[in-house]
């Protein structure tokens, strides 16, 4: 009988067989499981990485694609991210997690991912941030913390983020801001404070970055500006300040902000303001692009407001709300709106 060639007799290959089968009902059981962890995800190859994109995901995606470069998470109910969760795509670069309940977060989360650019946690509940989290995070430009539940802020929550542009802490629970709280973000240019419940504002909140464009302050507590809190901001053009109760505004508040085109002080609880605060901002100074408002205040029309008045008539070209700036004093100029009474000499 001829011998079996190829070193292996067909008793071999029998007895290898269930191996073999185990070995394939292994590889199917994990592809299988891949399938199932990223089923509810759309991923998309491309030549520069992966996107991975999940909605109403019930748990996170695992194991990610190794290039993954952009990652949705969205409108789940996740409330919480494993401690290594992003440790298998390095290369990431936006990570997008809005829309979950998201309660807290892992010091080291971001520490596989140093050039990670985008990171989006819009409408979670989160409280606070650990200390550490953004220390590897030297790539970090844009930075969306907005509608969770943040209250008592810490200075070196925002270490390391030496690149970041653009911090959205809008409708959080922020009472105070504490010193020094913006100090290493040299290169901020867009800061939103909005809809938090802060009073008052620490001395040299500004003094960090060094180009800030755009400044969100409306919806707050706050009532009163003084000199020191915008300064120094040469480059500031927009100044949101509406919804306040602000009661009084020291003289010199926006002396240094040499191009603001925008300024919005509606819906505050002003009568009056000292004479030249706004001599910087207007004609012949400066005309302001895109124009200012300071509508629903209760303006006492009396020798106190001439200065506003006049400064009001000659910038009228870039006045908002004219119709609803108007006097709520004394009795004999109640609801006569200010651009009149400018018109018709001294109130």
């Amino acid at each position: 009988m001829a011998s079996w060639q190829g070193g292996s007799s067909p008793q071999d290959l029998n007895t290898g067989l269930p191996r073999i089968v185990l070995l394939l009902a292994l590889l199917v059981t994990s592809a299988q499981g891949i399938e199932s962890s990223l089923k509810e995800c759309v991923v998309l190859p491309s030549a520069e990485g992966t996107t991975v994109t999940c909605h109403g995901a019930t748990e996170f995606p695992s194991p990610l694609p190794a290039d993954t470069v952009h990652l949705s998470v969205e409108f789940s109910n996740l409330t919480q991210l494993p401690a290594a969760a992003l440790r298998a795509c390095r290369r990431l670069r936006e990570l997008h997690l809005s829309s979950n309940r998201l309660q807290a977060l892992s010091p080291g989360l971001l520490a596989p991912v140093p050039g990670l650019r985008v990171l989006d946690l819009t409408r979670n509940e989160l409280r606070r941030l650990p200390l550490g989290l953004f220390l590897s995070s030297v790539a970090l430009r844009t930075l969306v913390l907005r509608d969770n539940r943040l209250r008592d802020a810490s200075a070196r929550w925002l270490w390391g983020l030496r690149a970041l542009s653009h911090l959205d802490l809008a409708g959080n629970q922020l009472r105070a801001l504490p010193p020094g709280f913006l100090t290493g973000l040299r290169a901020l240019s867009t800061l939103d404070l909005g809809h938090n419940l802060l009073e008052t504002l620490p001395a040299g909140l500004l003094r960090g970055p060094k180009r800030l464009q755009r400044l969100h302050l409306e919806g707050n507590r706050l009532r009163r500006l003084g000199d020191d809190p915008l300064a120094p901001q040469p480059f500031l053009r927009v100044l949101f300040l509406s919804d306040n109760r602000l009661a009084s505004v020291a003289a010199g508040a926006f002396r240094g902000l040499l191009q603001l085109d925008m300024l919005d002080l509606s819906n505050n609880s002003l009568s009056s303001t000292p004479p030249g605060l706004l001599a910087s901002l207007g004609r012949p100074a400066r005309d302001m692009q895109d124009g200012f408002d300071v509508s629903h205040n209760p303006w006492v029309c009396d020798e106190d407001l001439r200065d506003l008045c006049r400064w009001l008539h000659a910038n009228r070209h870039k006045m908002f709300s004219q119709n609803d700036t108007r006097c709520a004093g004394p009795e004999a100029l109640r609801g006569r709106r200010l651009l009149d009474v400018e018109e018709l000499g001294s109130p």
